[in-house]
């Protein structure tokens, strides 16, 4: 059974009865009762993922300074990549310079030996907990474009991303959370809030967005005097929105919405406050690191693992802003990435160590990928231009096998061509370890059956342990 079937009987249901969701919803806000999510099917069949953590590196990350160790740019490093490398594809600006090789140092990692630069050295201690894919693709060297297409799979503004699709199929298991949240480190991804939006999808799977450091949600505390001049306040407004409510599903999502903000304004306040964390805890994250973008990301990253603790399905980071252009590094290569790892290296690791001791890796899937990878040759000096061709993503815990290395590029570090991948196909995978077959999760919009994979994806079973 579809997803949006499963919502149709439901609301007939619930429409026989004289009560829509809306007025369910509302009716909990006064106290009466709470409602379900209507939009929760059962999951197709059992999944090793109950949460997903995505670590969204905005800019793009080279692959060939990072997790693609190429020593021919060592061997060919200056020279002009038309003669060594050969025929070159359009770049975004056109400004080829020299091949250049790596300013940093690749060596084997732990027992698996997969080579990881210098750039993160935290991460590289960690090497034997991640599946790394050497051959993801994209279709769009844009930063928006590329962007709304790794989150939603398609270039288009306004559809569902991955999250909001995650969320729609497998419901929240928070009663005071939002099913997706996004932490904001203080750089949105370019495209804006719709990376994050539900599309088509109903308001209540659009990604909710908590601020890491400041305060967390806009108007979270109560403005009324005291709590019972609240409560008068939301018994009226639910009397008037249950009047018009029943079979508009707009204004249901926007009541569920009023709902949950009313639930979390006593649940955020809980969730921002670590003093009930270790010592040990904050410095395995760099909470009181002396470099802002450490500080911030860490924080990002401890409440990541609170989150999921509580409930929510899928929870997205962006990275923190630390005055350089994300990880679009069209020059000053070494000054731009070193600075950006050097924010989400330590607390990324301490992410992962922390789930690992808590037994919380078994079941949250950790993603760590920006929208494309850089060229092996320069734009003009010492920086990368864009490149959709083949770039590195990793993955950790959850389903996913460990310590190994999954397709590969050229031996530039150029194009995949090994195993190559789409997004399609990571969306597909994602979804499958949280118990979702991709082709049977639809939503009817615009005429048809609509899917995050569109008509396209595989599973990749070689990811998976």
């Amino acid at each position: 059974m579809m997803a949006n079937e499963l919502l149709l009987s439901r609301r007939e249901i619930l429409q026989r009865s004289s009560m829509g969701f809306g007025a369910l919803a509302m009716a909990g806000l006064m106290g009466k009762t709470r409602a379900a999510s209507p939009l929760v099917p059962d999951s197709h069949f059992p999944g090793r993922a109950r949460n997903v953590i995505f670590l969204f590196m905005e800019g793009g990350v080279s692959q060939v300074d990072s997790f693609d160790y190429k020593p021919m740019l060592e061997k060919h490093h200056g020279q002009d990549p038309r003669k060594a490398i050969g025929k070159l594809e359009k770049t975004q600006f056109e400004n080829i310079g020299k091949v250049m090789k790596s300013p940093w140092a690749f060596k084997p990692r732990g027992q698996c030996g997969v080579r990881v630069s210098d750039l993160f050295p935290h991460i590289a201690e960690l090497a034997d907990e991640l599946c790394v894919v050497r051959s993801m693709t994209s279709k769009f060297p844009e930063h928006t474009t590329a962007n709304y297409f790794f989150h939603s799979g398609t270039g288009l503004q306004g559809r569902p991303s991955m999250g909001a699709w995650a969320s729609y199929g497998l419901g929240k298991e928070s009663e005071n959370l939002p099913g997706f949240v996004v932490i904001n480190g203080g750089r949105i991804p370019s495209g804006g809030l719709d990376c994050f939006s539900n599309g088509f999808l109903p308001a209540t799977y659009r990604g909710s967005l908590l601020n890491a450091n400041g305060t967390p949600v806009a108007n979270v505390k109560p403005n009324e005097r005291n709590a019972q001049s609240q409560l008068l306040k939301r018994q009226l407004i639910g009397r008037l929105n249950a009047r018009s409510a029943q079979g508009n599903s707009e204004l249901e999502s926007a009541i569920m919405n009023y709902e949950l903000a009313a639930r979390m304004q006593l649940a955020v306040p809980d969730l921002m406050d670590f003093s009930d964390e270790s010592k040990a805890t904050r410095a395995l994250y760099g909470i009181d690191d002396d470099y802002k973008g450490t500080k911030t990301y860490a924080r990002e990253c401890l409440i990541a693992r609170r989150l999921i603790e509580r409930g929510v399905r899928f929870v997205e980071l962006t990275i923190p802003d630390i005055g350089e252009d994300r990880w679009d590094a069209h020059g000053g290569l070494r000054k731009n990435h070193g600075n950006n790892a050097r924010s989400v290296d330590k607390p990324i690791a301490g992410l992962l160590r922390d789930l690992k001791s808590r037994g919380m890796l078994d079941d949250t899937l950790v993603l760590w990928s920006g929208e494309f990878g850089r060229t092996p040759f320069a734009q003009g000096g010492n920086g990368r231009d864009h490149n959709e061709f083949g770039f590195s993503l990793w993955m950790a815990g959850a389903g996913v096998k460990p310590g190994i290395v999954y397709g590969a590029t050229d031996q530039w570090g150029y194009k995949a061509v090994e195993n190559p991948l789409e997004i399609y196909d990571l969306h597909a995978t994602i979804l499958h370890l949280l118990g979702i077959d991709h082709k049977k999760l639809t939503y009817r919009f615009g005429g048809r059956d609509i899917r995050l994979t569109d008509v396209h994806g595989r599973v990749v079973q070689e990811l998976l342990g």
